[in-house]
């Protein structure tokens, strides 16, 4: 079973999401501020750490930036923010393996991690 975390700061938002994989059959993880996310990623090893941009006290590009290197999983981010295909790309060559924008649908979210943990 792939292991994920999620990072959201909107907790009813990181409760939907955890939902939604967990019945998919992921085994999911939330977190709600950069801190507590490097605080449990100190003991953990995730296959997938899904990001939200805009979090109360570091950016999710902040995470990515500090874990990229010293972490083998992969890295998503569900925002908000939309991107243009064009920082899509840029993303993709840093190591951001997909950018899901809110709103999603229910059954697009559980196929493109499906597609990402593949």
């Amino acid at each position: 079973m792939s292991k994920i975390l999620y990072v959201e700061d909107n907790v009813d938002t990181a409760d939907a999401v955890k939902i939604i994989l967990s019945s998919a059959g992921f085994n999911v993880e939330t977190s709600n501020s950069g801190k507590d996310c490097l605080n449990v990623v100190k003991s953990k090893d995730f296959d997938l750490y899904l990001l939200d941009v805009m979090l109360p006290d570091m950016s999710g590009w902040d995470i990515f930036r500090k874990l990229k290197g010293n972490k083998k999983g992969k890295f998503a981010f569900l925002s908000a923010i939309p991107v243009s295909l064009e920082r899509m790309e840029e993303l993709k060559k840093e190591g951001i393996v997909d950018y899901v924008t809110k709103p999603f649908r229910k059954d697009d979210l559980i196929k493109r991690i499906k597609v990402i943990l593949k």
